[in-house]
């Protein structure tokens, strides 16, 4: 057990100055794992999920909300739309992310605020054509 920290003196320092003494006395010399790089993952022994934490990495899967998921997509499909093929295409792609960003703001989701607005797609067209001119 640790002795309570003295008045006055830094809380960093009377950390740094009680694993200098457990170091001296060795009392990290035994211990399980030491000289090994800790574990990939979350730690089965603070989260009752691990398994599936675990599980959903070796998969290759993520899970975000309904708002962060259509955030990304956003930003996902504005690159895209910049480097699109056409300039009908990239309309297509804003006007499409449009129509699932509307749809979101009439039926909002539980979770973090969306935080998006339908994007013009007058002005992404005509960033297209400073992109790509004829």
């Amino acid at each position: 057990m640790t002795e309570r920290k003295p008045p006055g003196v830094d809380f960093e320092s009377w950390i740094d100055k009680q694993i200098r003494e457990a170091e001296e006395r060795g009392d990290f010399d035994a211990l399980p794992g030491k000289g090994k790089p800790l574990p990939e993952g979350p730690d089965p022994t603070y989260d009752e999920m691990w398994w599936v934490k675990r599980k959903m990495a070796n998969e290759g899967l993520s899970y975000l909300s309904p708002t962060l998921a259509l955030r990304k997509e956003a930003e996902d499909t504005l690159a895209a739309a910049v480097d699109a093929p056409s300039e009908h295409m990239a309309r297509r792609l804003v006007t499409e992310l449009n129509d699932k960003i509307r749809v979101a703001l009439r039926n909002p989701t539980p979770g973090p605020p969306l935080g998006l607005v339908p994007y013009d797609v007058e002005e992404l067209a005509r960033q297209w054509r400073e992109r790509h001119p004829a």
